[in-house]
């Protein structure tokens, strides 16, 4: 049972740290919004998802070099 509560407390931490992560890591990535009324196909999307994964990375990186 503490492992379960465990796990969750590590998920909520990581959702946290994400959350807290996401405008540099939106900065970091620099994609431009879409045009209005148009919308990204599932290769554009999956790209973008791409770029937003590396830029987490990155994001992590600087606070960890910046806080360490």
């Amino acid at each position: 049972m503490s492992t379960d509560a465990g796990s969750a407390e590590l998920r909520k931490q990581k959702y946290t740290e994400f959350m807290h992560l996401l405008p540099l890591t939106l900065a970091v990535a620099g994609l431009p919004e879409s045009e209005h009324g148009k919308y990204f196909n599932e290769g554009q999307m999956e790209n973008r998802a791409t770029s937003l994964k590396l830029a987490y990375k990155v994001a992590r990186g600087i606070i960890r070099e910046v806080t360490g």
